[in-house]
């Protein structure tokens, strides 16, 4: 039998990053989390759609970051023709002399956030963290949510599957006044296929 051919592999100036770039759609999202309205804990399927565009190299001093530029919306089964239930902007960053991931992230609902952790350059699995009060990896949330549904740990993981599919799962953990101020596990899973390269050969507008 001949040998395997090894994977030539360019600079990947993205690190970590390099295999999300494009627009990728989901049908097989599920959302585990407090419905106030019901007064209950329950599951909702979901289609999403992620954009991850490159952006211009950033420099902070000697300190030099490439990174993504995304959108993320989510809506629910039998809504996909009204507006999403779920609306983020953000960006996702990779500082290679640091060895860190990065994910900068504004929520509709008023909660803002930078997480992260270490990775490898080319890692097909990244994670990211955050904490209230961590003086790099940290969130702020508005004071209805603070006082309502306080947002005290946020973790989430992007995962390159061997078919070409992207998964992440999905962690907040809330203190929620509805149900006494206990704490409860927000969750989110979604397996996404790429529907859309950002690529010289293909139109990208």
């Amino acid at each position: 039998m001949p040998k395997a051919t090894k994977e030539i592999q360019g600079p990947q100036a993205l690190g970590p990053l390099t295999w999300l770039v494009g627009e990728w759609e989901g049908n097989v999202g599920v959302d585990l989390s407090y419905h106030n309205k019901d007064d209950e804990t329950t599951e909702t399927g979901y289609f999403e759609r992620f954009r991850f565009h490159p952006i211009p190299k950033q420099e902070n001093g000697k300190e030099e970051i490439e990174g993504l530029k995304y959108e993320n919306q989510a809506w629910r089964h039998g809504e996909e023709a009204m507006n999403p239930f779920h609306d983020e902007v953000g960006y996702l960053l990779w500082d290679k002399a640091m060895g860190q991931v990065m994910r900068a992230v504004v929520f509709g609902r008023g909660i803002a956030m930078l997480a992260g952790s270490s990775a490898k350059p080319r890692d097909r699995k990244i994670v990211f963290k955050a904490t209230p009060g961590d003086p790099n990896y940290g969130i702020l949330q508005n004071k209805y949510l603070s006082q309502r549904a306080e947002l005290r740990g946020f973790e989430s993981t992007f995962s390159l599957n061997d078919d070409g599919t992207f998964s992440y799962e999905q962690t907040l953990t809330l203190k929620l006044a509805a149900i006494g101020g206990k704490e409860m596990k927000h969750t989110d899973r979604n397996t996404l296929h790429l529907v859309k390269r950002f690529h010289p050969s293909v139109e990208n507008t």
